[in-house]
Order: C-alpha cells, then structure tokens, then sequence
C-alpha cells in the first residue's frame, strides 16, 4: 500500500528539481502517493499572508508529512519566511543536516585525503527566529531570544536518539554559554543532564566560536553536534561549505506529528526554466524521507546509484570537471535512474535507518502545554527600561526619588554596561537606559507594586519595556551589567 505525501514544488528551480527527483523515485518503485500543494512566492502574491492556501494546511497536517522544493519569501513585504513559518507552525523542533565527502565532488578537504561525515542537529523553532523586535527608540533595537527548557529537552534528545541509531560515538554541545549564561546557558544545562541518560555515547561541550575554528581545520573531530537554533543555522552552511555546498546538504525537519524535507539551497531564479539545476540536495533530503517512512531499501538503492553516478564523474554545470561536458538536470537524473543497483567503489550505503519509523501521527485535539512544575519562585525587583538623554548621574537622582520603603535602585546600565553607581567616562551612550531597582532585605514585594515602580518613572521618562527581576528555586533568574 502506498504512503500518501504532501509535495509543494517550490519556486524558481523548485519545479525542475522536484520532477527530476520524482522520476528517480518512480524508477526505483518508492511505493509513495504525492498529494500537490500550494505554496510559494505566487500564493504571497496572491494575498496569502502564510505563503501557503488554507487546503495546503489543511492536507500537511492530515498526512503529516511535507516534501518542499525551495521556496521564496517576498522581499519588501512585511511577510514573515515561509520556511521558518512552516517549520514553527508545525513544531518540527530538530532539523537534522547529514555532510559527508562525496567522490566526483572536489573539495579542500577531498583533495587532501580527509573524508568527512558529520550530522548537526539544530534546534527550529526557539531562539532569535521567534522574530520578536521592537524599536524602543529611534536608535535602539532589541530582540528577544526566547531558549526553553522543553525546547531543549527536545532537540536534545532526539540528537542522542539519532547519535545512538547512527552508531556514532560522539555528541558535541555547540554553545555560548561563557556569554549568553541564562539562554545558551539553560541549553547547555538541559543537554548535560540528557548526556546522563546515554552513557554509550561521549559527550562534550565546545564554545560555538572555537567550534567553527576546529571545524575549518580539523572536521575529522567530530561525528554529531548538536545547537541552539541561530548558531545551529551558521554552522550548518558552514559544514555545507566543507563538503561542496548547500547543493550537496540535505535537510530533515523532525516533529512528534509533522515533518518537512526539503531542499535547503536558494530558488536560484537566474537559472530558473532553463533545465540546468542540481537536483542532489533535495534528492538526498527526499533519501533521508524515505528512511523516515522505513522505506530503507529505495533509499540505500538511490544513494548508491547517486555515488555510483558522481564517481562516474557525471555532473550537473555547478561542480565536477571543468573539461568535461556538464549534464542538464533530466540527463542527470536519466544516469541515476540507469545507474540503479550498481554500486559506488567507496562509500557503499546499507540499508539501515537514519530515524525511527513514523507510520502515524497524532491529530490533537488542543495545544500540547509543557510547564515544570514545583518550582519555588521569588520577586527580587524588576528592571525598568527608559529612554532619555541625560547623563548617568542625572538619572540616578530621578530615579531614586521613586524609590519606595521596598525598594531601592541599586544601577543603571546602557547598552548592557553599568554607568551608575560605578562607570568609566569613555563609555559611550545611547539614549536607552536600564534601571534596576532591588526589594530591601526583610520585605517581600508584589506584582502590582512593581508595576507602580514603572508607573512612577513614566511621569518623567519614556518607558520602554519592563522586566521582573526573578529567583527559582534560590537561583537568579537575571544577568549583572558588564561591570556590575
């Protein structure tokens, strides 16, 4: 019986690569159904603020699964990037990026003998690509970076399931922790205490910075690595870039109830229509479905019948060798599909799976909720954020006018570093201040109260946005200023 999918061709190239792709599954006899939808650059222009009409929704969620060609995003628009909407919307929580050398595609490191095959595993759907930013001023910006504990947990822990399936031995944390102590901090956190629960596999931790140095220079380090989602988003070009580029690196979005493979290179418009694009991304993402879906022995045939293909030095015009004639897309595809059952001198694929086997998925009935529970919490004060144009000092003496019997103001920071009580005249200022302001020992404060701490300093100043200052189970749940 055949397993019904969603298929959304993509725009520019997305329709060529995606034909070309289908084909070679349809030799291969993939025992798959393709349910088209509409997605895509045309549907914002048609007025569709998500990107995708509401029976593409609906058909995603029924069956679960998404196969995506590229896909572009209006520029100008206001509209937010279908992919990371997508990927949100539908909670796929880890993307799963496979980088390994492939003979026929020259790189730095093929050239000189050092084979790679590395997996990182980001987390999709947290961080800075919450896309929450506010103007507080007409200088300053912000952002939040939103990093959960669930969130983490989940991510987490399919980076070890996967490690585990995969037979590696190794799983890296990829943090900045040393600077962000609170988010990647918390990230950091949740993946020491997983490591716990998978003593087979050998875990480390590495700063993100250090992590892209070791990873230019020495790859063969690492077998899985595991981050938070902006980094995870570098780092993972970055591994492209190792093993020839983005057209060599596919991509898994993993949910509990939907995922998404897809084609992770641009829609490449300056080609489009012209027959000559490179289909082995998203042909290598399609493989990485088929094992999602168990279908092991398709997928292992295909991939070798690519490797086999590629030693062949059969090649599309963005790779290979130069002096000899390139393949258009179709009669690269033709050679894999004549190619299928033979065997690449290196590098043979077995049939063996990437994840665990999704045969259903759940249709909730409400939004899945996760809180930790019998947590102590403490109010210790709140952070009060102003706009102004006077000098630390001036306003430190405002300030402390609000101050109340519970409540004192213990600093005043800009741009992160403190200016009051202590400072350095070189610091150099926007005009958007933090004030924090501390309850005195023996008082217990309330919610209201430290809303009236900001009501107070909005009679003199702009206030811009407010933080409670918190403790958990004893611990602070708040950073000091740079020289505090």
């Amino acid at each position: 019986m055949k397993t019904k999918i969603a298929v959304a061709k993509g725009d520019g190239i997305g329709p060529e690569i995606m034909a070309a792709v289908l084909r070679i599954f349809d030799a291969a006899n993939v025992q798959l159904e393709y349910e088209y939808v509409e997605m895509g650059k045309s549907y914002f222009d048609a007025g569709h603020s998500t990107g995708m009409t509401a029976a593409a929704k609906e058909t995603i969620e029924r069956l679960g699964l998404l196969f995506k060609g590229p896909m572009e995003t209006p520029k100008g628009k206001g509209v937010k990037s279908i992919n990371v909407t997508a990927r949100k919307v539908w909670n796929t929580y880890a993307n799963q990026r496979d980088f390994r050398s492939l003979n026929g595609v020259d790189t730095v490191f093929s050239k000189a003998g050092i084979p790679i095959n590395l997996t990182i595993v980001r987390e999709n759907i947290e961080d800075t690509y919450g896309g929450i930013e506010h103007l507080l001023t007409s200088d300053v910006a912000v952002g939040r970076r939103i990093i959960t504990r669930p969130g983490s947990a989940q991510v987490i822990r399919y980076a070890f399931e996967m490690a585990r399936r995969k037979g590696y031995t190794k799983l890296a944390c990829g943090h900045k922790a040393n600077i962000m102590k609170l988010t990647d901090g918390l990230f950091l956190e949740t993946f020491q205490e997983i490591a716990k629960e998978y003593p087979d596999i050998e875990s480390s931790d590495i700063i993100v910075d250090d992590l892209c140095m070791k990873l230019v220079s020495r790859p063969e380090m690492f077998q899985a690595i595991v981050l938070t989602n902006l980094q995870g988003d570098i780092v993972s070009d970055l591994c492209a870039g190792l093993v020839g580029g983005l057209g060599f690196a596919p991509s898994a979005n993993i949910g509990d109830n939907i995922s998404i493979f897809e084609a992770v290179h641009g829609t490449a418009p300056d080609i489009a229509g012209r027959g000559v694009a490179n289909p082995t991304a998203l042909l290598l993402s399609g493989i990485l479905m088929l094992r999602y879906l168990g279908a092991t022995t398709a997928a292992a045939s295909i991939e070798n019948a690519l490797l086999y293909t590629l030693e062949q030095g059969i090649h599309t015009g963005d790779f290979g060798d130069r002096s000899t004639p390139s393949a258009d897309t179709n009669t690269f595809a033709d050679a894999i599909i004549a190619n299928l059952g033979q065997l690449p001198q290196k590098g043979v694929v077995i049939a063996q799976p990437d994840f665990e086997v999704k045969a259903n998925h759940d249709h909730p009935l409400k939004n899945k909720l996760t809180v930790s529970t019998n947590v102590q919490e403490e109010m210790v004060g709140v952070d009060v954020f102003v706009e102004s144009k006077a000098q630390p000092t001036e306003l430190a003496e405002l300030a402390k006018r609000k101050s109340t019997d519970n409540f004192q103001l213990v600093m005043i920071s800009n741009r992160g570093t403190q200016v009051w009580p202590t400072g350095s005249i070189f610091t150099e200022l926007v005009n958007e201040y933090r004030m924090r302001f501390e309850k005195k020992d023996g008082t217990t404060i309330t919610q209201k109260e430290i809303l009236h701490i900001a009501a107070d300093l909005s009679e003199d100043f702009k206030v811009c946005s407010v933080e409670f200052l918190m403790k958990f189970d004893g611990k602070i749940g708040y950073t000091l200023a740079q020289g505090q």
